[in-house]
């Protein structure tokens, strides 16, 4: 997770996750294009609507009063019952604000040049057009207000204060109220793009969740592969051998059934070996524990396929041998040992050339060819999984070097690597 997003958690997960009817529609994780209110939107506007009729009360009373203090009387009572109405209308239009905020206020904008009754449901009005609308048009309707201020200034006049005090008072409220708007508008803002970080975030987290999950899941089979493949192909070439020839003399099948049984129980120890570090919870490369191959195993590798019947001709032609990093020998190691397995699946009998060249700082290639078989005899057929020069593929990759495979003008079949060798 990014820096800094630590900090949201309590508004993001305790709030919105938790208790999303604590926040304002406009910030409700769950609702669609068009917020629907909240229980915490139904308490602000009954609120507010309670709030604007206490006022309309208040204002009327006052007006009717024989000394009025809000502003002066009005010279007739059906003025006071008109500004009442205008007050209650405007406290209904409270409802209606969330979903309109730009029409109920220019609807009701001409009230705020001479209805004091009205005056808390407007200043409530603007207060929603500033939070919910885009700056330019808050400052629109703002300019607006304040021009309607001017004629409330003349048309209600205050016979305790001059013309421009109640006109400063006008302009001073109205401001305030924009200020407060911007505000917890710029706060939602916030609050909106920091989640958005967050949900963000936490889909990139499950993303390198899965992504490791799946590298895990290659490297096991990898793994697996590279360990397995070589050990088994050795048993299913001896069996369709035996199979093969039923006939054979007892020491040439004692011979193959002694090869069977050691290759079946050096398979068993590599599996114990691999599922013994899967269970540990270390990096199967990298574990200690486990002795990997290098360059040096090879010639073991090398008799092994020739005491299996393969003719395998080796070519080592690296300079330095010992400089060689335990990495790239075990790259390399592996690599013949898939070019080797491969041979035996799919070009029985054929000859194989196992070609090395490199010193440090050039690199080391590695070169695995084999003729391609003009037919395949019974028995002497093995599955492949598909997998294995793929797995090849990756670890040359990782290890910065480069891979080519396939068959050649001749008709053998070539797996060739290079990787990279520090000159240091």
């Amino acid at each position: 997770m990014p820096a800094g997003l630590p900090t949201i958690a309590p508004v993001t997960s305790a709030v919105v996750l938790d208790h999303p009817g604590l926040l304002p529609g406009a910030l409700d994780p769950g609702v669609g294009r068009r917020p629907r209110r909240t229980p915490r939107d139904w308490l602000v506007d009954s609120l507010a609507f309670l709030v604007s009729l206490a006022w309309v009360v208040l204002a009327t009373f006052d007006a009717a009063s024989p000394n009025p203090t809000f502003a002066d009387r009005l010279p007739y009572d059906w003025m006071i019952a008109a500004d009442a109405l205008f007050g209650q209308l405007c406290a209904a239009a409270l409802w209606l604000r969330r979903r309109w905020p730009v029409g109920v206020a220019l609807a009701t904008l001409p009230l705020a040049m001479f209805s004091v009754a009205s005056s808390i449901a407007l200043l409530i009005i603007y207060f929603t057009v500033v939070v919910h609308r885009r700056t330019a048009v808050a400052l629109a309707v703002t300019g607006a207000g304040l021009f309607t201020n001017f004629f409330f200034a003349l048309l209600r006049p205050n016979a305790g204060s001059p013309y421009w005090i109640d006109t400063i008072w006008g302009v001073v409220i109205t401001l305030l109220v924009l200020a407060w708007g911007m505000f917890v508008r710029a706060r939602r803002q916030l609050v909106l793009s920091l989640r958005e970080r967050a949900e963000r975030a936490e889909a990139e987290q499950q993303l390198r969740v899965t992504q490791a999950r799946q590298l895990e899941r290659t490297r096991i089979a990898r793994e697996m592969h590279d360990v397995l493949a070589h050990r088994i192909s050795l048993l299913s070439l001896h069996a369709g051998a035996l199979e093969f020839r039923p006939d054979a003399p007892a020491p040439e099948v004692a011979r193959a059934a002694g090869v069977i049984r050691d290759s079946a129980h050096a398979a068993l120890q590599d599996l114990r070996e691999v599922i013994g570090v899967l269970r540990a919870e270390t990096s199967l490369p990298d574990d200690p524990e486990r002795p990997q191959p290098t360059l040096d195993d090879l010639p073991a590798l090398i008799a092994e396929s020739r005491a299996a019947g393969t003719r395998v001709d080796l070519r080592n032609r690296v300079a330095a041998p010992d400089r060689l990093p335990v990495a790239v020998g075990r790259s390399v190691y592996r690599i013949v040992q898939e070019g080797l397995t491969n041979a035996r699946k799919h070009a029985h009998g054929a000859a194989v050339t196992v070609g090395l060249n490199g010193a440090p700082g050039d690199g080391l290639r590695v070169e695995i060819r084999n003729r391609r078989p003009v037919g395949e005899l019974p028995g002497t057929a093995i599955p492949g999984t598909g997998t294995g020069l793929v797995g090849i593929a990756e670890r040359v990759s990782l290890a910065g070097g480069r891979l080519e495979h396939g068959c050649d003008d001749q008709g053998d079949f070539r797996l060739a690597a290079w990787l990279p060798w520090p000159a240091t």
